[in-house]
């Protein structure tokens, strides 16, 4: 029983939960919907092309000005001008990753999967070092410092310079914990991160606790089932930070205060995406949620998405994007939902949220695509 239970903390995912569900006698997983007809009220088109290796861990795409930062399952490290795609520096961590990427334009820190923190400077490794643990969280980079998020969901911090551990925080743990990129944020001088379904506001000088709030209570009646783990990626806006407990709910907060603003119970397995008006988000089915900021009140759903297997969204001034399971890159309206733009890339599924830099949109697929997109 221990072995077993060893073994599911370290490989459990999403990705598993559907497995040992189909493993299970469960029914055949419903055909993706159809994609309906439309009028086309945006112009947009592939601005630059690039590849990488391909994208078999939880990948975040670091965004810094006018800068993507990706990167490939074989440890490959790319930086890339936005607007151009024009490689700005290329360099390795020596092993396939595990997670990432974090940086702040300066330093870049990635995961292998043997859990090895990397941190390069202009593609050239600065420093290495053993975590001795599971990572599936992008390293934040933010204040010449690196923040990891454990799969034990300790917190740590080390000096970006030299990879000097600065401190460590030890939280208690649930059996299992997902094998999914978590929460590690800033916000102003608060380092956030997701503790289970509860976000946790800490001094990034020496991991004091803040403040801490529960986003989602776990349901269920075995462990698989009461997973419910704060998945990336988060949305702010302003003071208010919105994100996503798996499976259990969304919840927006008040990060200046501490204070929960509201959470709505949804089960998803992706993280959120905010505006002045509304979060955003699709639950298990890839039905899509727009909830008012103010109230978390519903403002509008659609199920033009069902089991098109969604990525976590993007919301810009122009559209609420998606990426699904096709490589397809879906702009909507943010007031309804409407199919505004549609955008094929390689066919294999959108490995990460959609990120933006200026007027470029950056979509990443699981064959290591990368594709640059503007739309006007």
């Amino acid at each position: 029983m221990k072995a077993t239970r060893k073994l599911l903390m370290t490989v459990l995912g999403a990705s598993l939960v559907a497995v040992l569900a189909g493993c299970a006698g469960g029914p055949e997983k419903p055909k993706p919907t159809a994609l309906e007809s439309f009028t086309p009220q945006l112009n947009g088109r592939v601005v630059w092309n690039q590849r990488v290796d391909s994208v078999k861990f939880p990948l975040s795409v670091a965004v810094s000005p006018g800068v993507f930062t990706v990167a490939g399952d074989d440890g490959t490290v790319l930086a890339l001008e936005a607007d151009t795609g024009r490689e700005l520096w290329k360099g390795t961590a020596g092993a396939k990753l595990g997670a990432g990427v974090g940086s702040d334009g300066r330093f870049t820190s990635v995961i292998t999967r043997d859990g090895d923190l990397v941190t390069l400077e202009a593609g050239r490794v600065l420093w290495r070092r053993p975590l001795n643990m599971r990572v599936t969280t992008a390293p934040l980079v933010a204040g010449e410092r690196v923040f990891i998020l454990g799969g034990d969901r300790s917190v740590q911090a080390f000096d970006a310079l030299d990879g000097s551990k600065l401190w460590a925080v030890q939280r208690p743990t649930d059996p299992l914990t997902l094998a999914q990129g978590g929460v590690v944020a800033a916000y102003k001088d608060t380092l956030l991160a997701g503790q289970g379904s509860r976000l946790a506001g800490f001094d990034p000088k020496n991991g004091d606790v803040r403040w801490e709030i529960v986003i989602g209570s776990p349901r269920g009646t075995n462990e698989v089932e009461r997973l419910a783990d704060l998945v990336a990626p988060i949305a702010r806006v302003g003071d208010v930070v919105c994100v996503r407990s798996f499976q259990a709910a969304v919840g927006c907060v008040n990060a200046e205060r501490g204070t929960l603003n509201w959470s709505k119970p949804l089960g998803g397995i992706e993280g959120v995406a905010a505006d002045e008006q509304f979060a955003y988000g699709a639950d298990a089915t890839d039905r899509i949620t727009a909830w008012k900021m103010a109230t978390g009140e519903v403002a509008w759903q659609s199920d033009k998405f069902l089991y098109r297997g969604l990525s976590a969204p993007l919301a810009t001034p122009k559209a609420l994007i998606f990426g699904d399971a096709e490589g397809v890159v879906h702009f909507l309206s943010r007031d309804k939902g409407d199919t505004l733009l549609r955008v094929n890339t390689d066919g294999s599924p959108v490995a990460a949220a959609p990120v933006i830099a200026g007027g470029t949109l950056l979509v990443v697929t699981r064959n290591g695509g990368l594709f640059a997109l503007r739309a006007e």
